[in-house]
C-alpha cells in the first residue's frame, strides 16, 4: 500500500455550515480529496440525507471507498467536477441538489507525495496529473510544446512575468536531455528567474501554471459552475473555496453575473425583476481563514470562500 499523506481540510466548519441547510437533502462534494468536508457533511445529515463525492484522483477514490464503505448515504464518482451534471443525472437528481461544494486546487497529499510530480521541493517524476489514469503528463507536454505555448501557459496560469525566459531555458535544456523530473525542471526555471522573491521559491508560479494547464483546472471550474446552477434546486447553495486569484476571479465573476441578472436588455423600456433573470443571491461576504487556522496550516493563508444561493 502506498504511503498515506496527511491532509488538513481548510475552512472545514465554515464551508459545511454554509452548505448544509436541509439535513435530509442531497449534496455534492465536488472535490472529495481525503474526505474532510464529506465527513462533516455526513455528520450533519439525517438518515434521509445523501452525499455524492467526486474526485479526479484514483487515490482519493480508493480512500473514499475504504473510509465510507459502510456509509449508505454516501457514493463516490471518479472524474472531474466538470462532469457534475452527468453524475447527478445518473442519480436522477437534476434540479434537486441542495448544495454543491468545491474546494479547489491541489490537495496536500498530492503536493507532499513526490511521486505525483506536483512539488518543486521534492524530486520525483514530472507528472502533475490529478487523474493518473488519463491525459498527458507534464513531462510529455514539455517534451512536445513549442516555446510560445510554454511561455503562454506559465504567464497566463502562473502569472509569471519571466515566462518567456523560462520557456526559452526549458526548450534549450530539453535539447540536451528530456526533462522528466521535478528537480530538473525546478532548477531550469530557477536559473532562468532573475529576481527571486524573499520567502518564495523561484519555481512557484511556473509550476502552478503548468499544473493548472495539465489538469484543465480553470476550464473545468467554469464548466462546473454553469452545471451547478442548473443542478441546484431553488434554495440550494453553491460553496466554493479558492486558493489563488485566477480561481477566485472566475467564481466572483460568476456569482456577480447571476446576482445582477441580464444587463443587456433594450434601453428605454420598464424593467421588472423577472425580466432580469436573476438566478443567485450572494450569501454573506467572502470568508478567509482565521489567524489561528493559518498558524496551524500555512496552506490556508490564501483560501477565500464564496457562497451563493439559487433563487430561480
Amino acid at each position: 500500500m502506498s504511503q498515506e499523506f496527511k491532509h488538513i481540510t481548510v475552512l472545514l466548519n465554515e464551508a459545511v455550515d454554509a452548505l448544509v441547510q436541509d439535513a435530509s437533502g442531497f449534496y455534492v462534494d465536488g472535490t472529495f480529496g481525503r474526505g474532510g468536508h464529506s465527513a462533516l457533511v455526513l455528520d450533519q445529515l439525517s438518515d434521509q440525507g445523501r452525499l455524492l463525492g467526486i474526485d479526479k484522483d484514483p487515490q482519493a477514490i480508493s480512500h473514499a471507498e475504504e473510509r465510507f464503505a459502510d456509509e449508505p448515504r454516501f457514493s463516490i464518482a471518479h472524474g472531474s467536477f466538470a462532469q457534475l451534471q452527468q453524475f447527478v443525472t445518473e442519480r436522477s437528481m437534476d434540479g434537486k441538489v441542495d448544495g454543491v461544494l468545491l474546494d479547489l486546487g491541489v490537495s496536500s497529499p498530492q503536493l507532499d507525495d513526490a511521486s505525483r510530480g506536483f512539488s518543486f521541493l521534492n524530486d520525483g517524476p514530472l507528472d502533475m496529473r490529478m487523474d493518473t489514469t488519463r491525459g498527458e503528463s507534464a513531462a510529455d507536454w514539455i517534451a512536445r510544446a513549442d516555446e510560445q505555448e510554454i511561455a503562454d501557459v506559465i504567464y497566463t496560469y502562473g502569472e509569471e512575468k519571466f515566462s518567456r525566459r523560462m520557456a526559452r531555458a526549458i526548450v534549450a535544456q530539453r535539447e540536451e536531455a528530456p526533462i522528466t523530473t521535478t528537480a530538473r525542471l525546478s532548477k531550469i526555471i530557477a536559473e532562468a528567474n532573475p529576481a527571486w522573491e524573499k520567502g518564495k521559491n523561484p519555481a512557484t508560479r511556473a509550476f502552478q501554471g503548468i499544473r493548472i494547464h495539465i489538469n484543465r483546472e480553470l476550464e473545468d471550474l467554469e464548466n462546473c459552475l454553469d452545471q451547478a446552477l442548473d443542478m441546484l434546486r431553488v434554495g440550494g447553495r453553491l460553496v466554493v473555496i479558492s486558493f489563488h486569484s485566477l480561481e477566485d476571479r472566475i467564481v466572483k465573476r460568476f456569482i456577480r453575473q447571476h446576482v445582477k441578472g441580464d444587463e443587456h436588455l433594450p434601453p428605454g423600456i420598464p424593467v421588472t425583476q423577472d425580466m432580469l433573470k436573476i438566478r443567485l443571491k450572494q450569501v454573506g461576504k467572502a470568508v478567509k481563514a482565521s489567524s489561528s487556522e493559518t498558524q496551524d496550516n500555512v496552506r490556508a493563508r490564501s483560501a477565500v470562500m464564496r457562497v451563493a444561493e439559487k433563487v430561480a
